[in-house]
């Protein structure tokens, strides 16, 4: 994070402590490594969520994929990205029947020109009632 902000790695350093003991981020030891992460369990996470949702592009891209794509009961983001990592790729679950994988490869073709991440995309035709993500479209 520091060479990608043109920062000292003791600011960025400080910057995470004061995040985690804001609450907003959870970190754990991993042998000699220290991993942040959001935290889901803060207040304001879901409002966050869709702060920087917009500003990656990502309720454009919801909102497409549900206007076009056919008969979407509910859209998960799923992954790393629901759990605050953003490691360049951004999983989602659509649910639902006779969707158009055609437009799908179209328009995860456009996201990642316009917000540089990759969209794996898996569709299901039924709820399994187990995903583990953030509820993005439905109910």
């Amino acid at each position: 994070m520091a060479k990608e902000f043109d920062e000292s790695t003791n600011s960025v350093r400080v910057e995470l402590n004061r995040l985690t003991e804001a609450g907003l981020l959870v970190s754990e030891e991993e042998g000699k490594t220290k991993l942040y992460k959001a935290n889901k369990n803060h207040p304001f996470f879901n409002e966050i969520t869709n702060m920087v949702s917009k500003f990656l592009g990502l309720d454009d891209l919801m909102e497409r994929i549900v206007k076009r794509m056919g008969e979407v009961e509910k859209a998960y983001i799923v992954g790393d990205y629901a759990l605050g990592i953003d490691s360049g790729t951004v999983n989602m679950i659509l649910i639902g029947k006779n969707l158009d994988k055609e437009y799908l490869e179209f328009i995860k073709e456009k996201t990642f020109e316009k917000v540089n991440r990759k969209v794996d995309v898996k569709i299901l035709e039924n709820d399994p009632g187990d995903i583990q993500g953030i509820l993005v479209f439905g109910k």
